[in-house]
């Protein structure tokens, strides 16, 4: 491993955790803001995303493809409940993996989530839709549950439509209107 790496990576992700942290505190997820992926300054997720780090896309990716896995990717989905294969398990019935559906305030996270990484990886060329074309280009809802499916892509086609500070705005409205029928 190279310092250069570890230092860029550490960069990357710190970078990353500030845009979460930021957006996070916006929607009014101030405990999920200050937490969020502390878990990548661990050795196991910090080392093999410095050995791995290529700096404008996931370092798992690149350790799936030389391994065949990623630990790091395991070690992280396990301890981080805004990432919807946390919610992933087998239904008793049926034998089959199965998305279980996520707490709105993970699923307003995992957004924070998905912007903040959009921004960090593609810099310059980021807009408020590439969220929802990454989205749609990895095929990813076949594995959430549906009604969590329906409110991340609500929102990221908000976001691509209606802009950042509209949809955050809104993830707000949905998390206080949440929080009083509680």
């Amino acid at each position: 491993m190279k310092l250069r790496n570890a230092w860029s990576h550490f960069l990357t992700i710190t970078l990353h955790k500030l845009i979460v942290m930021k957006l996070c505190f916006r929607v009014g997820l101030y405990r999920q803001g200050l937490l969020h992926d502390l878990s990548k300054y661990t050795p196991i997720e910090f080392l093999n995303g410095a050995r791995y780090y290529q700096g404008d896309r996931s370092p798992n990716a690149a350790e799936r493809m030389e391994r065949g896995y990623s630990a790091a990717w395991l070690h992280h989905k396990g301890r981080n409940p805004h990432h919807y294969e946390y919610w992933i398990q087998v239904n008793q019935k049926t034998g089959e993996w199965e998305g279980v559906k996520m707490p709105l305030r993970y699923v307003l996270e995992m957004v924070c989530d998905r912007i903040a990484a959009s921004k960090v990886y593609n810099r310059g060329s980021y807009t408020d839709r590439t969220p929802l074309d990454y989205y749609l280009r990895v095929n990813e809802k076949k594995r959430l549950h549906p009604e969590t499916r329906a409110l991340l892509e609500q929102l990221l086609t908000m976001l691509a439509e209606q802009g950042e500070d509209r949809t955050i705005a809104y993830m707000r409205q949905l998390l206080t209107c949440h929080r009083h029928r509680s």
